[in-house]
């Protein structure tokens, strides 16, 4: 299949979008994107789509378009991120790398909408981001989130809810882990909103890896992982956090690095790319990117070992940034049939996004509201209790989703059902 007509001179020399103009070049415009895409499949615009959008950064590239256009940042804006394009196109299109750097482009002519610019820097600095995630976990504890996100609607209520649903849903004894340590040493990513407010699943994270025979070792001075960043275009700040994070894991000298976030993994398994052009870490980012693993990839490695009885009914979703972005399948899936008793519920559509993709539901939130309409629906009809998946964000926008559509089933990561079933196994063998 022919490659589309090469750039004409470029427009906006030296910046972000200049640079990927290969990238821009492999899209054959084929239209295989199109039906993978959640804006476009909802949203029925060609300008939503993968395809419409390349065209956009072509246009931006050779000046047919100013990057001040609003309708060009509209669509690029609606963009979920969810690069399951990537995993539909025949031609291997880089399009997360394409829409960073897109984002990056535009955001050097006009800055980011006010909630994305608080947000992002409370992410920034450390200091805010412990009180702002305090304050959360404090409100959570009063249990008003819950009542207020039954009752109110918009999205005050949907916020609500989605505090309320990373609350700890099972309240199974803590278990002593055991392992040998043979497969090797691991540093946990902890993230922010995981160890904010899933700090109980970081613990079950380490359980679970030590119970398999992995050794946990501590990395100071890790921190934000910068994906926040990267997808809003503000590469600056993304570079300074994986810089830190560099050094934090470098100096850990563990064999590998687990994250059970999966927007965190894949910008950890990136950092090569973003920071390809720093002669200082270049390397070691690289390095460092090929260490991370997926929490469940360790897992599956180690079969994973076999607990105790859990007779629950899950249905398995799939995170964009593990499935598309990272590639990682089948892993979640074996972790969750080493549960005896459980019974796995496929799920319609697991590939597609919830809508939650970072801070989109809150900057976009009628476009993430259509999106998250087809996954409840989807959700709703296996039956199951659970839903497992492996992103704070997933579990928060589908969590708050259920709660507000009123379907009797719970959020959960996986690695939180495989914990509960050790625990189940450690207590039968005390009697």
């Amino acid at each position: 299949m022919p490659h589309a007509t090469p750039l004409a001179p470029c427009a906006i020399p030296g910046s972000p979008l200049a640079a990927m103009t290969a990238g821009i070049d492999t899209c054959v415009h084929c239209g295989f994107c199109l039906q993978a895409c959640p804006t476009y499949v909802n949203l029925q615009d060609e300008n939503d789509s993968p395809r419409g959008r390349i065209v956009l950064m072509r246009a931006l590239v050779e000046g047919t378009l100013e990057v001040d256009d609003e309708s060009v940042r509209t669509h690029i804006d609606r963009c979920l991120g969810c690069r399951a394009c990537e995993t539909a196109c025949p031609s291997g299109v880089p399009y997360g790398h394409l829409l960073e750097a897109t984002r990056a482009t535009l955001l050097a002519n006009r800055p980011l909408a006010p909630v994305a610019r608080v947000i992002l820097s409370v992410f920034s600095h450390a200091p805010l981001l412990r009180i702002a995630m305090a304050a959360s976990r404090a409100m959570r504890a009063t249990r008003l989130p819950a009542l207020l996100g039954r009752w109110m609607r918009g999205r005050m209520g949907f916020a609500m809810s989605m505090l309320a649903s990373t609350a700890p849903k099972l309240k199974s004894p803590v278990y002593e882990a055991r392992g040998t340590g043979a497969r090797g040493s691991v540093a946990v990513l902890e993230g922010c909103v995981m160890e904010g407010l899933y700090a109980h699943t970081n613990r079950a994270t380490e359980r679970t890896l030590t119970h398999n025979d992995y050794v946990i070792r501590a990395a100071p001075g890790q921190g934000c992982c910068g994906a926040l960043h990267a997808h809003a275009g503000d590469a600056a700040a993304a570079r300074q956090l994986a810089r830190r994070n560099v050094e934090a894991f470098e100096k850990c000298g563990a064999d590998f690095i687990a994250v059970n976030a999966a927007g965190c993994g894949a910008i950890i398994k990136e950092y090569g790319h973003l920071l390809a052009d720093d002669p200082r870490f270049a390397e070691r980012a690289r390095a460092v990117a090929a260490r991370a693993r997926d929490v469940s990839e360790l897992l599956a490695v180690a079969g994973p070992a076999e607990g105790g009885p859990l007779p629950i009914r899950v249905t398995y979703d799939a995170p964009c940034h593990l499935l598309h972005a990272q590639r990682v399948a089948s892993p979640p899936l074996q972790v969750l049939k080493a549960i005896p008793g459980l019974e796995l519920v496929p799920l319609n559509e697991t590939e597609q996004c919830c809508g939650s993709a970072g801070i989109y539901n809150l900057i976009e939130p009628e476009t993430s509201d259509a999106v998250l309409a087809p996954k409840l629906a989807n959700i709703k009809e296996t039956g199951a209790d659970w839903v497992a998946t492996g992103n704070p964000g997933c579990l928060m926008q589908i969590g708050a989703g259920m709660r507000q559509a009123r379907i009797p089933a719970t959020g959960i990561h996986p690695v939180d059902l495989l914990d509960a079933s050790y625990s189940i196994k450690e207590r039968g063998s005390r009697r």
